[in-house]
């Protein structure tokens, strides 16, 4: 074994750590013991809602505008900030209109909050009374 092959094997092993020790978010953390709901939550609710610019009903406005001049991309766009607003609220009922129709208007796209909404809608509330403490 040469010297060149001992060097490989210390930048590997370094590359191994490196990916090991990454630390879990506090949305991992709290999710932890619900997989499900990580998944769920992951790719659509927003870390801190408060620092949007617009209210929920304002994006579902918009999201309807866009959705009636046929600029699909945009009302999906909107409905999906419309739906992360709605986790916010804790509104399940509009979670589920708002992603079901981004799921629509997508091409093949699937938003795995809409298989157990209330679930993954009651761990957010969770995040937000933790970490969004005013």
């Amino acid at each position: 074994m040469g010297l060149l092959d001992i060097f490989r094997r210390k930048k590997k092993e370094e590359a191994k750590t490196t990916v090991e020790t990454r630390r879990m978010t506090e949305l991992e953390q709290l999710c932890a013991d619900d997989k499900e709901a990580y998944e769920a939550l992951v790719n659509v609710m927003f870390l801190d809602p408060r620092k949007i610019g617009v209210s929920m009903e304002e994006a579902a406005e918009n999201a309807k505008k866009f959705e009636k001049e046929k600029d699909f991309t945009r009302a999906r766009l909107w409905y999906h900030i419309a739906g992360g607003l709605a986790i916010y609220e804790g509104n399940v009922k509009k979670v589920v209109e708002y992603f079901g129709k981004c799921e629509k208007l997508s091409s093949g796209t699937s938003y795995p909050i809409l298989k157990n909404p209330e679930r993954a809608v009651a761990k957010a509330q969770e995040y937000y009374k933790k970490f969004l403490q005013s």
